[in-house]
């Protein structure tokens, strides 16, 4: 049996974006460090899993639709307890939610983040 320990992707500001995670999830920050290529990341999460925000040295170009990409990373899913509350921490922080679903095996929404992350937030409770 394997479990997924973290996902690394590039993003412009990893400090700016792991205090959002932070504020949006109630995650803490695991790491922070010198990376490779000159540049700089920091896992927020939990014990068990996190995130791994990387940004290097060099300016970022813009990114190709993931959708179409091979090995593009379209989103990231995150399960939450309550999702009407994180749903309005995810507004009160200037994002906003869309395609919301409410199908087996439960209640779903969707934003992108600042860096054009689109990140699925779940919940399996109170069905």
């Amino acid at each position: 049996m394997a479990r997924l320990e973290h996902v690394n992707f590039t993003v412009t500001d990893p400090d700016a974006t792991a205090q959002v995670l932070c504020a949006l999830f109630d995650w803490h920050l695991r790491w922070a460090g010198d990376a490779k290529n000159g540049g700089r990341s920091v896992h927020v999460g939990e014990s068990e899993s996190y995130l791994a925000l990387y940004s290097p040295k060099k300016p970022l170009q813009a990114a190709v639709d993931s959708n179409f990409s091979l090995g593009g990373m379209n989103h990231i899913g995150l399960v939450v307890e309550d999702l009407d509350a994180t749903e309005q921490r995810v507004i009160a922080a200037g994002f906003t939610p869309h395609n919301h679903a409410d199908y087996e095996p439960g209640r779903r929404f969707y934003f992108h983040d600042g860096n054009g992350v689109e990140i699925e937030v779940v919940s399996y409770e109170n069905r």
